[in-house]
Parts: structure tokens; C-alpha cells; sequence
């Protein structure tokens, strides 16, 4: 006698074919980024490692003179070994940010699944080849600084490509709500790179490294043998990817959609599109005022992702591990403010709009955050989300719904060709503010914290200012379309 066929199958077969395929899309780009990210969380757990506090662990068992860091690895072992751990920091950040612009272009003329499955095989390569400086005992600075270079210029590969493959499959219409959700494979990486470094730190953090190198390999294998880059590969319908407008105003969603669809007849080979260029990409509207606004809020976002646990430790007397818990609020409070966003945006239409808002109040919750967020432990939890919420809410939807608006954007009149190279473009330039963000804040810091957040502060006004002509834009077509509506 034959079993019924398994609940879940009878789901999947339940499903519109279109429906199974959106799925598994994001289902597979959700795991590709949250491994690149899990890939990059063990520099920051092994560090205490590589400079530990070596009078807790007992007596100098070489005894030789050096009896205060005989434990640390060498080179690391110096009293500059917070510079040399900012200089491994800084390598893989410029490099991610200068290998970003070139990354997109590379993306729009490759098939993006080669691109992206070969970039996460090279990302776990780099990443094992740091752990295992451990096994094959290198003390050399220069090796750790170039596997760090090397690493950074590979794992531009993922963003683009993973953005590009959702932006193929949907359309606008709840874009921001998808994406500001599928968003928090941001975090949830962050969070499995945590507790997989944390296995093996103590005893072969070399481990630390190889086994998320072992894991970005197997998602990027993965992802070559089942993603599919374009609905019309698999004879799915594309998604409408934004409306056509007229003298009166945006048509309706019934209206024709950028791409013409022949439901009666069979599908032709259209003709290729050709990649866009740089410049190109730069004239798309939007493109560099939404550049220059992430730059500023990935500067405030980094910031915090560096710094914030040593702040706790600082301010609020936190043991180590208490604050690097506490501090993974703020974590938290991004991923509902990723989602908060997506679904504001969706609903108003004004994706510039709602990025201003949660600017503008954050500017002042970092502001309270500083004076009185230490004043208890329900006090800072409760600060910590609004403030995670606010400074990544906007991140969040540039970085996702915003990228893939502007990269099937109407001037391009439905070549989707751009979505790679706009994406880069955009989260390349906010990559250099993560890059100045943190550094910024260790020159100032022994200034003193209050002027580490008035950095921040000045940063997010900067932000806000920055989009004020696209909000003045989107606050115009609310304006003509209510008009429209009265019969003015």
C-alpha cells in the first residue's frame, strides 16, 4: 500500500507555478548573503584571541621575559596590536568598497548565477586560507592583510548578484515588505557567524574561519546547480516593474505593462539587451542622491556595529560578553525597522519620503540614546531597538527595494540590465562610509563619546539633506495626484 503523498508536496503542487519559483529564489539569495556574512563576523569574535589576557590563563609555562603576552599570536602581540587589528578591518572594508563599483559592471555581463556561485566558492576559499594561518603557524602581518584584501574584493560579488535575482522576480508593487523581511539575512548571519567562530575560538580558532569558509562554499554550490536568474529561463511571467506613465498621470496596474506580454502566442528570442555603463547608471534619476544618503547612514550603521560594544563596556560597566549580548539589540531593532520601512514605502509610494522621517527622528534618539540610554538595562534595551530601527530601517531600504526600483527604473525602458551595476554603485559608495565610519570614530573617540555622537548626528542630517530634492519630487506627485483626483 502506497503512503499519501507527503503534506508538503501537496503544498508545493497547491502553489501557482510563479509562486514555487519566487520562492525558491528567495529562499536561495536569503542563504547566499546570510553565509557572506556569516563568512565575515569571525575577524571580530577571534580578535580576543589573537591578543588575549594572558595573566588570566596562569603562569608563562615557556619561561621566557615576555610573560604578558606570551599567549597572543604573533604579530599581534605588540602594544599595537589595535592598530594592526584596525589595519585588517580597514583592508577587507576598502577593498569591498573600491572592488563594489567594478563588481556591478562585471555583474551585468556575466551570468549572474556563474557570478555569484564563483564569488562565494573564492569568498570561502579567502576565508579559510585566514584560519588556516593558524594550522600552518604564519606570524607574517602581510599574509592576514592580502587574504583580508583578497577577501574583500571577492565577497563584492554577492550583493549585486543576490538584489539583481530577487529584482528580476519582483515587480514594485510589494517590493519594499518582501525585501525589507528578506533583508534580515543581514543580521541572521551576523548572529550564525557569532556562534560558529564562538565553538572554536578557544581551542583552534583557525576553525573559526574554515568552518564558515567550508559553509559559504556548499550555499555557493548549491545555488549553481538550482537558481534561476530570470523568470522567462523557467516560462514564468516577469513582474510589472513599475507603471506607465502619461501627461495625466500613472496608468493603472492594468494598464500595459512595461514589458510586453503575448499571452496567446508563443514566446520569441527577443534581442538582447546590452549592459549599461557607469555613467549611464549614474544618469538613472535617483541614483546619486540615494548614493550619497546610504554613504552617510551605512557611515552611522558601521559605526555602531564596530564601536557599540565598547561603548557599552565604557559607559554602562558591562562585562564583554554582556555587552556584545546587549549590543546585538541593536541588531534586532534593524531588522524590524527593515521591515517597517519596506511596508510604509510600499503603501505611500514614496520610498525618498520615508527614509527622511526615520532620519530625521533618528537624529534625536541618538542624541537621547547618549545621555540617558545607560540610566537602567530596560532603558538601553528599549533604546537600543528604536535606535536600530531608525539607523538601519533607511539603510535597509536603500540597499534592497531602492536599489532594484532604480535598477528597472522607467528611463530604461525595461532593460533590466542595470539592476547589477545601480546596485553597486549605490552600495559602493555606502561602503565607503562604512569604511570612514568606524575610523572616524576611533580618532575621536579619546576626545570623548558625546563627540563620537555628534559625528553620527551630523551624519544623519547629512543623510536627510541629501534626498531632499527626491522628497520634494514625491511630495509633488502626491500633490498632482490628489488634484487629479478632485477634478482640478
Amino acid at each position: 500500500m502506497r503512503a499519501a503523498l507527503a503534506p508538503g508536496v501537496r503544498l508545493l503542487r497547491a502553489l501557482p507555478r510563479d509562486s514555487r519559483y519566487r520562492g525558491l529564489t528567495l529562499v536561495l539569495t536569503f542563504l547566499s548573503y546570510t553565509s557572506y556574512h556569516l563568512s565575515r563576523k569571525p575577524i571580530s569574535i577571534v580578535k580576543s584571541q589573537l591578543h588575549p589576557n594572558c595573566s588570566a590563563l596562569g603562569p608563562n609555562p615557556h619561561n621566557d621575559s615576555n610573560s604578558t603576552t606570551w599567549c597572543s599570536w604573533a604579530p599581534f602581540d605588540g602594544d599595537n596590536y589595535k592598530e594592526l587589528f584596525g589595519a585588517l578591518d580597514n583592508a577587507f572594508l576598502v577593498a569591498y568598497a573600491i572592488g563594489m563599483f567594478i563588481s556591478g559592471i562585471f555583474g551585468e555581463r556575466l551570468p549572474l548565477r556563474y557570478y555569484l556561485s564563483g564569488g562565494m566558492v573564492l569568498s570561502g576559499l579567502f576565508t579559510s586560507l585566514f584560519g588556516l594561518g593558524y594550522f600552518w603557524d604564519i606570524h607574517v602581518l602581510w599574509y592576514f592583510i592580502i587574504v583580508q584584501v583578497c577577501n574583500g574584493l571577492v565577497q563584492t560579488t554577492g550583493w549585486p548578484a543576490v538584489v539583481a535575482c530577487v529584482g528580476n522576480w519582483f515587480g514594485k508593487g510589494k517590493r519594499g515588505l518582501i525585501m525589507g523581511i528578506w533583508n534580515s539575512h543581514t543580521s541572521v548571519g551576523n548572529i550564525l557567524g557569532s556562534l560558529i567562530a564562538g565553538v572554536w575560538v578557544s581551542s583552534a580558532w583557525g576553525l573559526s574561519f574554515v568552518v564558515p569558509g567550508i559553509v559559504i562554499t556548499a550555499v555557493g554550490i548549491i545555488c549553481f546547480f538550482f537558481l534561476v536568474e530570470y523568470p522567462e529561463d523557467v516560462d514564468c511571467s516577469p513582474p510589472l516593474h513599475h507603471v506607465i506613465t502619461s501627461n495625466e498621470g500613472p496608468l493603472s496596474l492594468s494598464g500595459q505593462s512595461s514589458v510586453d506580454h503575448h499571452s496567446n502566442s508563443p514566446k520569441e528570442p527577443a534581442e538582447e539587451p546590452e549592459a549599461i555603463s557607469f555613467l549611464g547608471a549614474l544618469r538613472i534619476p535617483g541614483v546619486v542622491e540615494f548614493s550619497l544618503c546610504l554613504l552617510f547612514a551605512k557611515l552611522v550603521s558601521y559605526t555602531f556595529l564596530y564601536w557599540l560594544p565598547l561603548y557599552i563596556v565604557n559607559l554602562a560597566h558591562f562585562g564583554a560578553k554582556e555587552a556584545g549580548d546587549l549590543s546585538t539589540l541593536f541588531d534586532v531593532g534593524g531588522i524590524l525597522g527593515g521591515i517597517f520601512a519596506g511596508l510604509i514605502s510600499d503603501y505611500t509610494g514614496g520610498r525618498a519620503t520615508t527614509c527622511c522621517v526615520m532620519l530625521v527622528v533618528a537624529a534625536p534618539m541618538l542624541f537621547l540614546y547618549n545621555h540617558v540610554g545607560q540610566n537602567g538595562i530596560g532603558t538601553s534595551i528599549g533604546m537600543l531597538i528604536i535606535c536600530g530601527a531608525l539607523v538601519n530601517g533607511p539603510y535597509a531600504l536603500i540597499t534592497t527595494a531602492v536599489s532594484a526600483d532604480l535598477g528597472t527604473h522607467e528611463s530604461l525602458k525595461g532593460n533590466a540590465k542595470a539592476l547589477s551595476t545601480v546596485t553597486a554603485i549605490i552600495d559602493g559608495t555606502g561602503s565607503v562610509g562604512a569604511a570612514l565610519g568606524p575610523l572616524l570614530a576611533g580618532l575621536i573617540s579619546p576626545t570623548g563619546w558625546n563627540n563620537v555622537f555628534y559625528m553620527l548626528i551630523a551624519a544623519d542630517v547629512l543623510a536627510c539633506l541629501l534626498l531632499a530634492r527626491v522628497v520634494v519630487k514625491e511630495a509633488r506627485g502626491w500633490c498632482g495626484h490628489m488634484a487629479r483626483q478632485r477634478g482640478y
